[in-house]
């Protein structure tokens, strides 16, 4: 994800304005999400990124409440702790008539709930006169439809667009129509119950009259259509139970978190709502999309790391993130998708633009790490579950990525899995961090290809290691004693390459030459995650990752202060990722390094503090912490953002030493730990096995006490201390 887009290079373009002008309300459902105002209005402002949205396409690009010709006064807005809900309180302006005030402000109370099921935005509006007097009140809502592609929304110009339709003017509503250059027909279903006085092709009438404590309620629905396919359009309190039920039996299901401190409760709570609604359903299973609002879709590389985080809680998320990244792993060699046999999946886009290839994120594969991070959750996931079946289902596709990291992933056969765009619409960079800036020297001159970067070396090696363990239980000893071998000798030609002992950490990349990018990044920290990091190697990199250079007080940079081209302000040079720290404080964990653990976790949750909704969003910049004062919020940054959300639940596991095993079914505890604003943490509903747990944690000065509240089956507790 990058965010800058060159039209005649990459397809991603920069913001044209901040997205913290305006703090937006999101809610999301499968394969639809919308943007709101804080009002529940929406409106062209900011990033002109509010709307409603399905399929890529938005569906709504203007929709505003109106009093007469005068706005509602906010009072309050929010969503729901669960996601469930937007609710909107508003009141009146003061009504005047020849310049004499006729409704005091504060007379009427307009209460706005919505949420969205199966394609549709379903919207209650109850309006209440609190007044002595009978008030008649002129109400308008006046909507639009541009049927704009996500892209773009976030800015990109097209020679042509399709047309849009005439608009169809209904007893209850209007239908919004336009017709893509793909051939297919997107419709707006609008839809009011009780019908209003008038119906325009962009606006809906209504005069009523409210006695003293009278109040008028109207259900507003707004149903999307693409090719065809609509939602079956239930009535408003139908779908509010439909979603309340499916919501309360997936809670049912669920690992339950709770701790002596109901501000990290708070974030807890965000963190497993925004997941819940970030998570669609595909044919596959379930698969956490990405991000609100630019990255709501199938995203390989940030769904693996949305499952690594959360997998020891909701092994099930794993499942479906593999089973659809094996079900689109490429098959053959395609430049244009950057595709070749064996890759996993960088992205998927439905929409206008995708379908005709204009970008060419419709399949998309330009992704270095996503393969060996599929091996890795693979294994991962069979040690948490012992899914044996599962694991011999798509054993197939683990020895494809394998290959391809052997075939295509290093090509010039030195040793190291390097990346170059085949695609010219495609991204440059192929790492998580995929800025056009994000790989350069010391003297700030960017790096041409190939590129080999560090953490991309850790992931082969952990992907190989982990295979390993794999063919061995499917009975392929050989297999297996050969991935051994490539991972040994992997380890030891990496640190023998990439690390720089002038800077205590490994370089950033060799680039196309073999040239060394000798600067200090956090990619150096995922060397750590995944244990190719020598043990002497592993201590001298944490002190230099938690110095004050790379540690900002909230978090640890994505580069380091000292670099040329450290920027707070910059999407991946000097901002702060908490995916990125989550990952490194697990990697801490794995070398017993505690001490860095509980300070990156004490930065995230108090920059959690200050965030609205306790919602950890994308990213935010790297500004050195300031007393009394929150962390400054990077201006596009998605929130909700799945590995944003998830890390709360990595730096836990983290914190905690934490291991959850199928076989024997066993939870572990190696040197827990917990910071000194957590005196308890109690684990409900961990399912282990055949079996379920409830733990009960307690915080003693330099480890923990356990006790086990509940156990059903034969789940056993270890902890080492």
């Amino acid at each position: 994800m990058d965010d800058v887009i060159h039209v005649e290079d990459q397809c991603y373009i920069l913001a044209t304005s901040p997205l913290a002008d305006d703090r937006t309300r999101v809610l999301k459902h499968d394969e639809t999400f919308a943007v709101f105002d804080r009002h529940g209005d929406i409106q062209a402002l900011g990033l002109g990124e509010q709307g409603l949205y399905h399929g890529g396409t938005r569906f709504l690009s203007r929709c505003v409440l109106r009093l007469g010709r005068d706005r509602p006064l906010l009072l309050s807005s929010t969503v729901k702790d669960d996601n469930a809900l937007l609710t909107v309180d508003l009141t009146n302006p003061d009504f005047t008539l020849d310049g004499e005030v006729t409704v005091p402000h504060g007379t009427l109370h307009i209460f706005r709930a919505k949420f969205l099921w199966q394609g549709t935005c379903y919207e209650r509006l109850r309006i209440s006169n609190y007044g002595p007097v009978p008030i008649d009140l002129p109400l308008y809502l006046q909507f639009a439809a541009d049927f704009a592609d996500i892209f773009e929304v976030r800015g990109l110009r097209r020679k042509r667009r399709g047309h849009k339709l005439e608009p169809l003017v209904k007893r209850h509503g209007v239908v919004l129509g336009y017709k893509g250059l793909d051939g297919v027909t997107r419709r707006t279903h609008l839809q009011c119950s009780p019908a209003p006085a008038e119906v325009f092709g962009s606006e809906l009438r209504w005069t009523i009259t409210l006695p003293p404590k009278g109040e008028a309620t109207f259900d507003l629905t707004v149903a999307c259509e693409s090719a065809g396919a609509i939602s079956s359009g239930l009535a408003f309190d139908t779908a509010a139970t439909a979603a309340i039920d499916t919501r309360e039996w997936v809670k049912s299901q669920d690992c339950e978190i709770y701790t002596s401190n109901e501000q990290f409760n708070d974030w807890l709570n965000r963190a497993s709502a925004d997941l819940y609604m970030m998570t669609s359903e595909t044919p596959n299973g379930p698969y956490p999309y990405a991000g609100v609002p630019w990255f709501s879709t199938v995203f390989g590389r940030d769904g693996i790391i949305t499952a690594l985080e959360c997998l020891w809680m909701n092994p099930g998320l794993a499942r479906g993130v593999l089973a659809y990244l094996a079900s689109t792993q490429a098959t053959a060699v395609i430049p244009a998708q950057d595709a070749e046999p064996g890759k996993i999946l960088h992205e998927t886009r439905a929409g206008e633009l995708a379908a005709l290839g204009e970008i060419p994120f419709r399949r998309y594969y330009g992704s270095v790490d996503a393969t060996p991070l599929f091996v890795m959750l693979a294994a991962a996931y069979y040690d948490r579950t012992g899914d044996r079946a599962f694991i011999e289902s798509i054993w197939p596709n683990i020895e494809s990525a394998l290959q391809w990291i052997d075939c295509y992933g290093d090509v010039d056969g030195d040793g190291f899995v390097e990346y170059a765009r085949h695609s010219p619409k495609g991204l440059v960079h192929q790492g998580w961090k995929d800025s056009k800036d994000s790989v350069f020297h010391a003297d700030g001159t960017l790096a041409d290809g190939p590129i080999a970067l560090c953490e991309v070396q850790g992931y082969v090696y952990a992907a190989k290691r982990r295979a390993a363990e794999l063919a061995a239980m499917l009975g392929d000893s050989r297999r297996a004693q050969d991935l051994l071998a490539q991972a040994q000798t992997l380890q030891e030609r990496f640190g023998q390459v990439f690390w720089c002992a002038e800077l205590a950490t490994y370089i950033l990349a060799l680039d196309g030459r073999k040239r060394p990018c000798r600067v200090r990044t956090s990619n150096a920290g995922h060397c750590l995650f995944t244990e190719i990091a020598s043990a002497a190697h592993a201590e001298r990199l944490a002190y230099t990752l938690i110095r004050d250079d790379l540690f900002s007080g909230w978090g640890i940079r994505t580069l380091a202060a000292s670099e040329v081209r450290y920027n707070p302000m910059s999407y991946h040079n000097g901002s702060v990722w908490p995916h990125d720290n989550a990952l490194m404080a697990y990697g801490f964990s794995r070398y017993g390094l505690r001490a860095p653990i509980l300070k990156i976790l004490s930065g995230l949750f108090d920059a959690s503090l200050f965030i609205d909704l306790h919602r950890m969003p994308e990213l935010f910049c790297g500004f050195p912490r300031r007393p009394g004062e929150g962390p400054t919020l990077y201006p596009v940054a998605c929130a909700p953002q799945s590995w944003a959300a998830a890390s709360v639940f990595l730096l836990l596991q983290a914190c905690l030493g934490l291991s959850v095993s199928n076989y024997p079914a066993q939870v572990s505890f190696s040197y827990p730990l917990l910071p000194p604003f957590l005196e308890e943490v109690r684990i409900k509903n961990l399912r282990v096995g055949q079996g379920v747990v409830d733990l009960f944690i307690w915080r003693h000065d330099q480890d923990v006490g356990i006790n086990i509240d509940r156990r059903e089956g034969n789940v056993e507790i270890l902890s080492v201390k």
